[in-house]
């Protein structure tokens, strides 16, 4: 994970003309950069942008995209909407979770590769179970597709990819 740069989060604060109406945008990037929100960014970023850490924190917890917590590498994100769950997500999610080790309370791998979420729709009800792995859509799961998935991308981070 990138460490924190000033120099960086200048130059996103300058893509954006410093506009403090822009500052979604801007912290859009910064989770771009840095997979998460840090707290010395948004405090850099309210001070740059001379606007209240309460208000940059504010949108921060609003938006449910933003995280104030490092995420892996990987975000898989399983849907338990209602098409997903009557087909059967909550055991890919089950199985998701028992193979990296982690739960609802601790979703990131203490390796940063991979972080676990649940979410109400991705919106592709038709390919139901469904989840994603960093916005990549993989339709009809299972738990042996999952396995497989899992598998796929340790094996690609193996080989340096």
């Amino acid at each position: 994970m990138s460490q924190l740069s000033f120099e960086k989060l200048d130059e996103i604060l300058q893509a954006h003309d410093y506009n403090p109406s822009l500052v979604i945008a801007i912290m859009q990037d910064i989770q771009k950069e840095y997979r998460y929100l840090p707290e010395a960014a948004l405090c850099y970023v309210a001070k740059k942008l001379n606007i209240s850490e309460a208000k940059i924190y504010g949108v921060a917890t609003f938006y449910e995209n933003f995280s104030l917590e490092p995420k892996g590498k990987y975000v898989i994100k399983i849907c338990d909407g209602t098409a997903c769950h009557v087909r059967k997500s909550v055991p890919i999610l089950e199985e998701i979770r028992t193979q990296l080790g982690v739960s609802a309370e601790k979703p990131t791998t203490d390796d940063m590769l991979f972080t676990v979420e649940t979410v109400s729709c991705l919106g592709a009800c038709g390919l139901a179970p469904v989840c994603t792995v960093n916005d990549v859509v993989y339709p009809s799961m299972t738990p042996e597709k999952a396995r497989a998935m899992i598998r796929e991308i340790r094996e690609k981070e193996a080989m340096g990819e």
